[in-house]
């Protein structure tokens, strides 16, 4: 996306998933829906999944990458399961490209928004909380880096 281009905010990205979600009736489609947005991740390359990517907290494997570029967070991610692999879409969507300070003031209640919170069990909200504690650990980082 072009420096000119105007990017959705965080809470406008979250209302778009909002509205996808609220297509559904069944929770059985809006899981469908979940891994099919998984699907659409990028792979991480072999060299990616390593203990130091790694989250833990996740009942899953899941590897979390995350750099600062241009004042931005770019992150990328995967897990080993599928419908976790869709929650790490879901976070990347709100959270990948955005600035520390962005990054910072979300956390992951937006989940609950989602109608997500009822549905996932206590590990995996657990892995979901975990994997925004690593995003914002990240952010912070990149804001201490930054200058200003």
């Amino acid at each position: 996306m072009g420096e000119t281009e105007a990017r959705p905010s965080i809470a406008e990205v979250i209302a778009e998933l909002e509205e996808g979600f609220a297509l559904f009736d069944e929770w059985e489609d809006r899981y469908r829906y979940l891994m099919e947005l998984g699907r659409e991740l990028a792979p991480l390359a072999p060299e990616e999944k390593v203990e130091a990517h790694r989250v833990s907290g996740c009942q899953s494997r899941v590897w979390l990458v995350a750099r600062e570029e241009g004042g931005r967070l770019r992150l990328r991610a995967a897990s080993d399961a599928a419908f976790v692999q869709g929650i790490l879409a879901l976070l990347l969507r709100v959270f990948d490209g955005r600035t520390p300070e962005e990054v910072l003031a979300t956390g992951p209640g937006f989940l609950e928004r989602l109608g997500l919170g009822e549905q996932l069990s206590l590990s995996r909200r657990n892995g979901a909380a975990a994997v925004v504690a690593r995003i914002q650990a990240a952010a912070r980082a990149a804001a201490e880096r930054l200058p200003g």
